[in-house]
């Protein structure tokens, strides 16, 4: 008895002992181990119970429980107090200067070409257009022959397409989306099918392997050539100005027929003539005409009942213009002092 009673003072001893030297949280839990473990000191101690008589077991049961206990105990209130000094430390290390500036936070700024098409689709939607969507990767069914562009057509090499296969494409505009409108036989049709397109186009100041366009489509009963100037004129104002006028030139357009060029007076000088418009007073805006038969035709719908007028307009065109930037490759350069103008 005195023996166990002797060994199990020398445990608490060395274990309080080393408690209170503890240098940190895994320190401690070492100690934890060594003597409250499994295999520890304290374990050891139970094994030697076999040969303690019975009536005396209980009473070295207690004295081990109480050692236990103790040793517990000041281990907590020992790891409490390292805990407490970490936080301490840390709060101390990472204490915030409330004086200090605050830091600014930078929020995105729309794109120009956002901030245009906006403006478009608004005036369109305005007038009681649908704005329609569509694939970029397009079959050259939809993009060249159902408008109007058989196969070995010079239009085809003048727009240098990005052909995936014979049959795939990536859009060279986004006149494929009308042709799939029309292919539903949902009449009257009057919708914008904005978009991305590309064309193997070399980079320049006015030129793009990929750019955006807006085609419009109007198909109806009784449609004509002054409505599709209507349209335009009203579209023009609305976009550059009241004071715009619009003017036709005659040109040629496969999917269109009669076709034109649309110009609009400077908006600048008025007309006058300027820098701007070199000199001319009219601008160069976009292409339209009247929707050919054959198109019609070839979407399932009877030309001799319906009518209609097209319409295409290049995003960065209008966007360049009315923001007067002179060269297209600055609206792709991401550059933060530039789009902050707008």
């Amino acid at each position: 008895m005195s023996d166990i009673e002797q060994k199990l003072k020398e445990i608490e001893e060395h274990a309080r002992e080393a408690i209170s030297k503890a240098e940190g949280i895994e320190h401690l839990n070492e100690i934890r181990v060594a003597v409250l473990g499994k295999k520890g000191t304290l374990k050891n101690v139970m094994k030697d119970m076999k040969n303690v008589s019975p009536e005396d077991r209980p009473k070295v049961g207690k004295w081990v429980n109480d050692a236990r206990e103790r040793i517990e105990e000041q281990m907590e209130t020992v790891r409490s107090s390292i805990e407490a000094k970490l936080l301490e430390e840390r709060l101390e290390a990472e204490k915030i200067d409330v004086t200090l500036p605050a830091k600014v936070q930078k929020t995105g700024h729309r794109h120009p070409n956002s901030i245009m098409l906006d403006e478009v689709e608004k005036i369109f939607i305005g007038m009681g257009y649908e704005v329609i969507d569509g694939p970029e990767i397009e079959y050259d069914e939809y993009n060249f022959t159902k408008l109007n562009i058989p196969a070995n057509h010079p239009a085809k090499d003048e727009q240098d397409t990005f052909y995936i296969t014979d049959d795939i494409l990536l859009r060279t505009q986004t006149s494929p989306i009308q042709a799939r409108v029309m292919e539903q036989g949902k009449l009257p049709i009057r919708m914008i099918a904005p978009g991305r397109v590309f064309r193997s186009d070399e980079v320049d100041a006015t030129h793009s392997p990929s750019f955006h366009q807006i085609e419009g489509l109007v198909i109806d009963k009784n449609v004509t050539f002054s409505d599709l100037k209507g349209t335009l004129d009203e579209f023009s104002r609305k976009l550059f100005g009241e004071e715009t006028k619009t003017k036709f030139r005659p040109h040629h357009f496969p999917f269109t027929e009669p076709s034109a060029e649309m110009d609009v007076s400077c908006f600048k000088c008025g007309g006058k003539g300027c820098r701007f418009c070199k000199g001319e007073g009219w601008i160069e805006i976009l292409g339209c005409g009247m929707v050919h038969p054959h198109v019609l035709e070839m979407c399932g719908i009877d030309p001799d009942e319906y009518q209609g007028f097209a319409f295409g307009v290049g995003l960065e065109r209008i966007a360049i213009l009315k923001n007067e930037i002179d060269d297209m490759r600055l609206l792709y350069d991401n550059d933060v002092r530039f789009l902050n103008q707008f």
